[in-house]
C-alpha cells in the first residue's frame, strides 16, 4: 500500500520526552527559574530554535545558553547507557524490512545520529532528515517533502509515524498518510488519519501489516 515508511524519532521511535522533560526541569531550577510543566510539554515537536523563542518570552533575563548546555549534559548523562525504544519500535521495523524508510525530526543532524546509535537504530534507516537538512522545519511539510524526494517517492504514498501535533501537521500538509502516536500530550487528531495507543496498532489501522 505504501511506496515508503516514514518515522518521527523523539517520543515516536525513541522514549525520550519523559527524559528530557526532567531534564529540563532540572535545569532551569539549577538556573533559578521555576519553569512550569506545561512550557516544556509546549516545545514537544518543536525545533530548537523555535523553542528557544518560546522559553525567551517567558524567561527574557534568562541565561538560555547556561540553561540549554546543562540540559544537554543531563539528558547526554542519563542516556549514557542507551536509549530505550517505544513499545513495538523494533518489531515493527523487522516486519517492514525491505521497505524504504526515514527518519524524519527536528532535532539537529549530530544530535539524532548520536540518540539513533545509542538506542540502535542506527543501520535501520535509508535516509535522515534532520533539522540540518531544511530552510523550515515542522510544522512547515519541507522535512516530509525533502524525505520522499530522497527516497524517490511520491509524498500520497508515504505512511507517517509521529507523536506531536507539530509532527503530525507537517506530515499531512506534505500528502502524506498519517499515524500519530500520542506520547506525552494528547491529540485532538485534526492532522491523523489514525490516532492509536502504539506503533503496531499504527501499522495495522493503516494496513501497513
Amino acid at each position: 500500500m505504501y511506496d515508503a515508511i516514514l518515522f518521527d524519532l523523539d517520543g515516536t521511535l525513541i522514549d525520550t520526552e519523559h527524559l528530557s522533560l526532567t531534564a529540563g526541569l532540572a535545569a532551569f531550577a539549577a538556573g533559578g527559574h521555576a519553569v512550569d510543566r506545561s512550557l516544556l510539554l509546549a516545545l514537544v515537536g518543536l525545533d530548537e530554535p523555535t523553542g528557544d523563542a518560546l522559553i525567551r518570552q517567558a524567561f527574557p533575563t534568562a541565561d538560555l545558553s547556561k540553561i540549554r548546555q546543562d540540559w544537554d549534559q543531563r539528558v547526554r548523562g542519563a542516556a549514557a547507557e542507551g536509549l530505550p525504544l517505544k513499545p513495538g519500535a523494533m518489531d515493527l521495523l523487522a516486519r517492514i524490512a525491505g521497505q524504504k524508510r526515514a527518519v524524519v525530526t527536528s532535532s539537529g543532524r549530530e544530535s539524532a545520529r548520536r540518540k539513533m546509535a545509542l538506542a540502535g537504530l542506527a543501520a535501520q534507516f535509508d535516509h535522515v532528515v534532520t533539522l540540518d537538512d531544511v530552510t523550515r522545519a515542522k510544522p512547515h511539510p519541507e522535512p516530509y517533502l525533502l524525505a520522499a524526494a530522497r527516497l524517490g517517492v511520491a509524498p500520497a504514498r508515504c505512511l507517517v509515524f509521529e507523536d506531536s501535533e507539530t509532527g503530525a501537521r507537517s506530515a499531512h500538509a506534505a500528502g502524506c498518510v498519517v499515524v500519530q502516536v500520542p506520547d506525552m500530550i494528547a491529540t485532538s487528531g485534526t492532522y491523523a488519519h489514525h490516532v492509536v495507543p502504539d506503533l503496531m496498532a499504527g501499522a495495522r489501522a493503516a494496513g501497513l501489516i
